[in-house]
């Protein structure tokens, strides 16, 4: 059984006088992967940032852009890809077929995962011409059995389930016949983590739609808390797209994929899942190393959740800061943590639009000043209010040092 040392702190602070202890919850980094003995690591510097589906050869690539995990593998596991990512020192969620369960008890196994996109329409078939014809999704009370049967063969490990594009996108006509939104209640049932993906631009072909991101991760948060009395705590991931995929006309911008990163992660997202493959002109495994603009706004973007993970991983503080965007069509959204002695604030703007924005503070020093982690630059805080500018989808992570938080009259 793991200890977990926090929480005995706290009691005993709590026991002691009950001043400090809002204070020490606030501040103190957590991880979900604590509960599973051999699944992700449980150190708080752990943020799961994964790549969708590649070469094992390429693992040691993706360690240098600041991935730290595989998710799936290309009818695998073989021996074969587990003795390279090995090499590489690669942790890997993979399906859990008879190769994987004889590697029960090897590290490199950090979860296990369903098929993708269950939800989808499901191919049942084909024409006469030989094309594909599809019927309905798989029904969610299978995804539940399914889940069982998984934990049953090892309890040890966490088991991932990433859901499609409806999710986000109530548009989506690819569930296929006999599908209903209803379905989501249950299928988040049959994971341990639950993700999705919707890609705005390379899949929707609407730079406009950014947002839909938060959307899903917002609704998957929802479903889960709806579950939660009754089956337990579910950790939210969620997909990135990063190459054009199979969009001849628009690919993402690498401003606009890392404005997806963090509207998923101010909305509570626990782990990222980059797409990186490209089918159209060509097909490529890993497109994301043809495109070296992109690679180097992801290896700077997963280099900074790396160094932020602590703070990621810490408890979002509620009602402690209000929002103005003076562009009433620009909402600008916010995620607040402590840890250190200093309070972060974490801000994107929602649309594909300018504004500006205010933002006022509860529990920070009355003459501060707010550090635009990344940019350079700080902002002057009187009686912990401050203004900033956002272009369209702009991202700023702001530190402000020290705190007038008070507890029970301390």
């Amino acid at each position: 059984m793991k200890m977990n040392w926090t929480i005995v702190l706290v009691m005993l602070f709590a026991l002691g006088s009950g001043v400090y202890l809002l204070t020490i919850g606030a501040q103190t980094p957590t991880n979900p992967y604590a509960r599973w003995k051999k699944g992700p690591p449980e150190d708080p510097s752990f943020f799961p940032v994964a790549v969708w589906l590649q070469n094992p050869d390429n693992a040691e690539h993706y360690k240098k852009a600041g991935f730290n995990l595989y998710v799936g593998l290309w009818k695998g596991p073989t021996e074969e890809q587990l003795e390279t990512l090995r090499k590489a020192g690669m942790m890997v969620i993979c399906e859990q077929n008879e190769v994987g369960l004889r590697h029960k008890d090897d590290p490199i196994i950090v979860g296990w995962m369903h098929q993708d996109e269950p939800d989808n329409a499901q191919v049942i078939g084909k024409d006469a011409k030989g094309n594909p014809i599809y019927g309905g999704p798989v029904p969610p009370k299978e995804i539940v059995e399914r889940y069982k049967k998984m934990k049953l063969n090892d309890p040890d490990r966490p088991i991932l389930l990433n859901l499609g594009q409806g999710v986000a996108n109530d548009t989506w006509i690819g569930r296929g016949v006999g599908a209903h939104p209803d379905d989501y209640f249950t299928y988040v049932k049959g994971c341990d983590i639950v993700s999705f993906d919707v890609y705005p631009v390379a899949g929707l072909n609407d730079e406009n739609l950014l947002w839909y991101v938060a959307k899903g991760v917002m609704r998957l948060f929802s479903w889960v808390n709806w579950n939660k009395s009754t089956d337990g705590e579910k950790i939210v991931w969620n997909c990135i797209e990063c190459t054009r995929i199979s969009n001849l006309e628009k690919k993402p911008t690498p401003y606009q994929v890392k404005a997806e990163v963090w509207m998923a992660l101010v909305h509570g997202s626990q782990g990222l899942i980059y797409f990186v493959h490209q089918f159209e002109p060509k097909f490529v495994e890993a497109g994301l190393f043809e495109d070296p603009e992109m690679l180097a706004e992801v290896t700077q973007i997963n280099k900074q959740i790396q160094e932020l993970a602590p703070i990621l991983n810490s408890p979002s503080l509620k009602d402690e800061v209000e929002v103005r965007s003076q562009n009433p069509d620009v909402p600008v959204h916010t995620m607040v943590k402590r840890y250190g002695g200093a309070t972060y604030l974490f801000a994107v703007a929602m649309r594909n639009a300018p504004t500006r924005a205010s933002f006022q503070l509860r529990n920070v020093p009355n003459k501060a000043k707010a550090e635009v982690i990344g940019e350079k630059r700080e902002i002057p805080l009187v009686k912990g209010l401050f203004e900033d500018d956002f272009r369209p989808y702009d991202v700023h992570i702001y530190r402000i040092k020290g705190s007038s938080e008070r507890h029970n009259g301390v």
